[in-house]
């Protein structure tokens, strides 16, 4: 069983950037992959990105690829998301979610566990 928590979100102006953490509970997180999600309002999740458990495999949506940088420090029990360059269509509540596996996973069907998101919000 694994409790996520996501933190960091806010306000920022388009070009700004933020830095979101997921801390979780549990003995094991090292053996979970982890995955970054965010939901717009009226749209669909959507995959961000994601990091396999020792942190050496990552993997982005085409969105934001090359702005967002996904990583872990698995004595802190903890992933971060650092977003730069921040665009107003990156407004959305963003979600980490957690899986038992070794790999990074890319669909939200993958996950098990879920945190209660954290909104984050950039204007023009």
């Amino acid at each position: 069983q694994v409790q996520l928590v996501e933190s960091g979100g806010g306000l920022v102006q388009a070009g700004g950037s933020l830095r979101l953490s997921c801390a979780a509970s549990g003995r094991t997180f090292s053996k979970y992959a982890i995955g970054w999600f965010r939901q717009a309002p009226g749209k669909e999740r959507e995959f961000v990105a994601a990091i396999s458990w020792s942190g050496g495999n990552t993997y982005y949506a085409d969105s934001v690829k090359g702005r967002f940088t996904i990583s872990r420090d698995n004595a802190k029990n903890t992933v971060y998301l650092q977003m730069n360059s921040l665009k107003p269509e990156d407004t959305a509540v963003y979600y980490c979610a957690a899986r038992d596996g070794r790999h990074y996973y890319t669909e939200s069907n993958d996950y098990d566990y879920w945190g209660q998101g954290t909104q984050v919000t950039v204007s023009s």
